[in-house]
């Protein structure tokens, strides 16, 4: 299938490595110009040349989204050339903390890290989509948003925060040719989820091959219908449809890619 994203381009925040990188790769697969996000020029522009050499087209941008001036920073690298019709905000971090150790000043951190990154972003490339009459603004968001654990309180807040964002941002772009929509992993399976999960397997009893410790380690801590780890590809694949023309009629949705974790009928 085309998903006609020839010639569009599309900023992807937080794309040297994990979730990031893949959909950088898919929308590059795809036809897109793909503007690779981190802060290590190095890193960055490993994955640009990587897609380049691969027959894609990428560049880089670089900053800290945490901060104004970074953003600033960004989103004049991403505009240096041309307008960016794709605003894909996965930029975020997260520490495995209990509501002990989760003080006020790190709620504070994430919420700026994972929320208030995402709406810098936003205002800085989101008018001139709504001036062109067309764009696409997909953020990545979580189950952890809506179905939370007892631990790390913080960052299941911001997660919840960036569901929250992009629907109100869909209905503000209401009548426009823009969009906004989120894409909801569950637990997705990088080289470090791998190396922790292998670490603990021993004192879990999990098994000793990959196979038996994703099988157990899944059905431990993340139940979910299909009893694996999802796989960055297919975060990336949701992503790409969302940012298609066949998604023009998706405002303020939620596509869930969590191999049912999150339990609900609607």
């Amino acid at each position: 299938m085309d998903l006609q994203l020839a010639g569009r381009r599309a900023l992807v925040t937080g794309s040297t490595s994990g979730l990031g990188e893949a959909i950088a790769r898919l929308l590059a697969a795809e036809g897109a110009q793909v503007v690779v996000h981190g802060r290590s020029a190095a890193r960055a522009r490993a994955v640009a040349d990587s897609i380049t050499g691969g027959g894609g087209s990428a560049s880089i941008a670089l900053g800290d989204l945490a901060t104004d001036e970074g953003a600033d920073q960004a989103a004049q690298d991403a505009l240096a050339g041309g307008p960016v019709d794709i605003l894909v905000n996965n930029a975020g971090a997260y520490e495995h903390l209990d509501w002990s150790a989760a003080r006020p000043d790190i709620w504070l951190d994430t919420y700026n890290v994972n929320v208030v990154s995402g709406v810098r972003m936003i205002q800085r490339l989101v008018p001139a989509m709504r001036e062109r009459d067309y764009g696409r603004v997909v953020t990545i968001g979580g189950g952890l948003g809506l179905q939370p654990f007892g631990n790390h309180p913080h960052y299941n807040a911001s997660l919840a925060a960036r569901h929250n964002l992009a629907v109100s941002l869909a209905r503000d772009l209401a009548g426009t040719g823009v969009t906004s929509n989120v894409v909801s992993p569950g637990a997705i399976l990088v080289p470090a989820v791998q190396d922790f999960l292998t670490k603990l397997a021993p004192d879990r009893g999990w098994g000793g091959t990959w196979e038996e410790i994703e099988h157990n380690s899944v059905r431990e801590i993340v139940p979910n219908d299909r009893v694996r780890y999802g796989r960055p590809d297919e975060i990336a694949a949701a992503v790409a449809y969302l940012c298609s023309t066949y998604a023009d009629y998706v405002s303020g949705a939620t596509i869930r890619v969590d191999g049912g974790t999150v339990r609900g009928a609607f």
